[in-house]
């Protein structure tokens, strides 16, 4: 989130400012892994106005954790997680397209997920959820559209894991977008970071606190997810930008008296400072099932392999942006990703940029990033 948002219009007093819509499916919805939802919500929030053709509009997919308040609005004021992107004169100009971002199925933010009440039982869904997949991620995207409308997509946009989510979308609904743009994503996760998110639930899940997924929530289990939250910083940035940044600065306050090794180095300051921003504010079995179904999808399960899945694909451009120092998803999985793209697109573009911020770049880099979608959306 970057600076201040582009709207002041004062809160009144006592009341929530939200953006946030929601839509409510009727009836059942099929997960993609068996099992199913009895009228589940997709959370989204929208910007900019749909023209008289409904051929404008841009589908956004988020990351694991963010909310549908991808940017400021009249409604809500507050800066949105990709604010300096969305607008007015921005990359996904709202005077010329109309942008929608949805909360992702399984979130914590207004869409149905383990958090949720159970319509069957009047208690939570918990570890009752069904298991979650990206495709059904992708599917509550396509409830989005469809509730709005919307017959075809100008385009798909996916960040991070939201990059996974929208390749989902465009295989099983190949006629609905026109265009994907794919960032610092891939078409399958790599051993290291299934390794690494594999590490993070287990640290959730080792909490005494969680309980089987039955903690209670106004006493989560904050410790697993601190240590899950500084273990993941350390993926979603770079080696490279921590020693320009941190070096082996050292913290100049005096460590606590009672805990010898609570943190001499302002990295771990960093590390403690991002924990606690992060704890407390997404549900631990949210997590734990957005996380695993980063790990589950797999284009290649499209059809038995990566160049039959590709081969689903009906679109007319593509762009594919990839990072040099992003471990997560690494540059040659970019490289990947459009080369099968290249072999049933007619018109991709790959930008491997030279940003030093890792994965995170997309959210904290928005000079380098900002030409690359102005090209691609103007």
């Amino acid at each position: 989130m970057v600076g201040p948002g582009r709207y002041n219009r004062p809160d009144r007093e006592g009341e929530t400012v939200t953006a946030t819509r929601t839509i409510k499916i009727d009836g059942r919805f099929s997960m993609h892994r068996g099992g199913y939802l009895e009228s589940p919500t997709i959370a989204y929030e929208t910007w900019g106005t749909l023209d008289a053709q409904r051929g404008n509009a841009i589908l956004l997919f988020t990351g694991l954790s963010p909310s549908a308040h991808a940017a400021s609005s009249p409604d809500n004021p507050s800066a949105g997680w990709w604010e300096d992107m969305i607008g007015p004169g921005l990359p996904l100009d709202t005077e010329r397209y109309f942008v929608i971002c949805v909360n992702s199925l399984g979130s914590c933010f207004g869409s149905t997920g383990p958090a949720s009440v159970n319509p069957g039982t009047g208690e939570r869904y918990r570890l009752d959820f069904p298991v979650l997949t990206l495709e059904d991620v992708a599917d509550g995207g396509y409830e989005v559209v469809r509730a709005l409308g919307i017959e075809r997509l100008y385009a798909t946009v996916g960040c991070s894991m939201g990059g996974m989510s929208g390749l989902g979308f465009c295989v099983r609904h190949p006629d609905l977008s026109r265009a994907f743009v794919s960032i610092s994503s891939a078409t399958r996760a790599l051993p290291f970071s299934i390794a690494v998110r594999s590490l993070q639930r287990e640290l959730i899940r080792q909490d005494p606190k969680w309980r089987n997924g039955n903690y209670d929530p106004a006493d989560p289990p904050i410790a697993g997810q601190r240590l899950a939250r500084k273990l993941g910083m350390m993926t979603y940035r770079s080696a490279e930008e921590w020693e320009h940044r941190f070096a082996r600065e050292r913290i100049s306050s005096e460590r606590e008296a009672d805990d010898m090794f609570s943190g001499d180095f302002t990295v771990e300051f960093y590390l403690e400072a991002q924990a606690s921003k992060f704890a407390g504010h997404f549900d631990p079995n949210c997590y734990l099932y957005l996380s695993r179904a980063s790990d589950l999808f797999d284009l290649a399960e499209h059809g038995g392999s990566l160049a039959s899945g590709f081969a689903k694909l009906r679109l007319e451009r593509a762009l594919v942006i990839g990072v040099r120092t992003d471990i997560l998803f690494p540059i040659h999985q970019q490289q990947e990703l459009a080369d099968g793209l290249d072999k049933v697109v007619d018109d991709v573009e790959f930008a491997r940029l030279d940003c030093v911020k890792g994965h995170d770049s997309f959210l904290v880099d928005m000079d380098a990033f900002r030409p690359v979608l102005s090209r691609f959306f103007g």
